[in-house]
């Protein structure tokens, strides 16, 4: 899509200047103050750790103690804390960077109606969200947070990290992107679109899976090396995976390289999740100058991506729906 059509008005360009402007100057002062603490806070923690480390060696004199066995849990515990104090001394920056992003982005996202943002907020629609298309997790994060509506449909796009933390490990099983919205018809049941996995891990993942889903063998022969598809509902999942919704997917593939899109399916709900590290929605580094251009105009094309996306998806799903 051309995204130049959704971009803000020149009113409102004018106003981001302003707002803009004023940012930079105070960005210039927070990246100031961090410099600040920086030096105040690591400084003060290095004499802090040397102080610890004297007494150390003083104890393992007085004790004859292997020294080994303590050398390697204080070196682990030094390093953890330098990295605790970084983040101490960055939270100026941080703070300023969130609070104006939380003015910015609904701002420039004019083109969605009743636009909302929050930061950090489990979205509603995550609980609703197959687990099967993200696999078992224990642990959830999650970054920005959007909401409205798009060409008549209501959406939810976050950011989420999800993670199976077990006692010795820890396994992220998605991490990237989820775009929750509403389908124009109702699928009676859950179809997922998932990476296709290898023989013997499909074995014994079918062995153990307690989830009552089937496996649909997808009409493109291209598809089927790449997407698995599997549904509790054989019969209406059919239509779908050998219709239009395949040619999305393989849409998909294209508009998103390096990332392959899963897509689910649950009653009214309909899901895009797609794998990535980028964060969509970040400002440059304290230490760059934001521009209009370079940095707030790339924002709005990649949420114009996003929704055509989640809409063409919608669009399919419902013309199959429709034919079936």
């Amino acid at each position: 899509m051309d995204a130049s059509k959704f971009m803000p008005d020149e009113a409102m360009v004018a106003s981001i200047a302003v707002d803009l402007e004023r940012y930079n100057g105070e960005r210039a002062v927070a990246q100031a103050d961090v410099r600040r603490r920086r030096i105040l806070y690591f400084g003060g923690y290095t004499l802090a750790m040397a102080l610890v480390a004297a007494v150390m060696a003083w104890l393992l004199v007085e004790t004859d103690a292997d020294a080994f066995g303590f050398v390697i849990p204080v070196a682990a515990f030094c390093i953890f804390g330098y990295w605790i104090v970084a983040g101490i001394a960055s939270a100026p920056a941080r703070r300023l960077q969130q609070s104006f992003r939380d003015t910015l982005l609904p701002r420039i996202f004019g083109f969605v109606g009743d636009v909302s943002y929050a930061h950090g907020r489990q979205p509603p629609s995550f609980s609703r969200l197959p687990r099967v298309a993200t696999g078992h997790f224990n642990r959830t994060k999650f970054q920005d947070v959007i909401a409205g509506r798009y060409e008549g449909f209501e959406f939810e796009l976050y950011e989420t990290t999800l993670t199976y933390k077990g006692n010795k490990s820890s396994n992220t099983v998605f991490d990237g992107v989820v775009l929750a919205f509403r389908l124009t018809r109702r699928f009676p049941g859950t179809l997922v679109a998932v990476k296709s996995e290898p023989g013997i891990v499909r074995f014994f993942r079918d062995l153990f899976d307690r989830s009552g889903l089937e496996t649909i063998e997808a009409a493109d022969p291209a598809l089927a090396g790449l997407y698995e598809f599997r549904s509790d509902n054989p019969e209406a999942a059919r239509p779908l995976v050998s219709g239009r919704f395949t040619q999305a997917l393989d849409w998909l593939k294209d508009a998103w390289p390096g990332s392959l899109a899963r897509v689910a399916l649950q009653g009214e709900d309909g899901f895009l999740l797609i794998p990535t590290t980028k964060d969509f929605f970040e400002l440059p580094h304290i230490s760059v100058e934001t521009d209009y251009q370079a940095h707030v105009e790339p924002i709005v094309a990649e949420m114009v991506t996003l929704l055509a996306t989640a809409a063409l998806v919608r669009q399919v799903t419902g013309e199959a729906d429709a034919a079936r």
